[in-house]
């Protein structure tokens, strides 16, 4: 399950070879050549994940993960860093200015894919194929089934009116094993996951 992730690189030969590699891997992609465009990216689609050149024209990678961590639109948004600065305080720098992960060319596309792979299953779980389970309640993305025991039953009628019904229902089949706090209401946005018990 792909996500939409921004790259923010200037040399047109290494932007097409990421994109190529992430659009294969089911990914759909943004592309900006500096901080300006990346700006106005975000403004209009907001992306599961960035990876950003340090070395840019105009204002480097590390302001911009700077201002993404400072936005309260974007602080959560995963970041990975691409530079060909490979000295320790190059790192350190990177990582404190709010990248995730640091990779430093040249890197093989795999590398890089594992590497997204890894952040967005720390940080955003719902954009990975991986089965999430907290406190014996298992989802799966992938077959869309959410089970703690048995969570709909054998024979039920499922309402089509809106999606409040089902996590109503979703939440009515948790309560016995405890686990109706994990699916929590976002006002303005919808429903997410929980991490961890009330």
């Amino acid at each position: 399950m792909g996500g939409a992730i921004l790259v923010v690189e200037d040399e047109p030969a290494i932007q097409e070879l990421i994109a190529v590699n992430l659009e294969h891997a089911g990914h759909q992609v943004l592309r900006a050549a500096n901080v300006p465009e990346a700006e106005a990216l975000v403004r209009e689609v907001l992306p599961d994940l960035v990876l950003l050149d340090w070395m840019l024209p105009g204002p480097p990678g590390v302001n911009f993960a700077r201002q993404l961590r400072t936005d309260q639109r974007t602080k959560d948004i995963p970041i990975i860093m691409l530079t060909a600065r490979a000295q320790e305080q190059d790192t350190i720098a990177g990582l404190e200015s709010g990248a995730d992960d640091y990779v430093t060319k040249p890197f093989s596309p795999r590398e890089l894919l594992a590497r997204i792979k890894a952040v967005m299953r720390r940080r955003a779980p719902q954009l990975t194929d991986d089965v999430v389970e907290i406190a014996d309640l298992r989802l799966d993305p992938v077959a869309h089934r959410v089970s703690a025991a048995e969570v709909w039953g054998d024979h039920v009628f499922v309402e089509e009116r809106t999606v409040d019904v089902h996590i109503r229902r979703l939440r009515q089949a948790l309560e016995p094993s405890e686990h109706d706090s994990l699916v929590e209401t976002v006002r303005g946005t919808g429903y997410r996951f929980r991490r961890a018990l009330a």
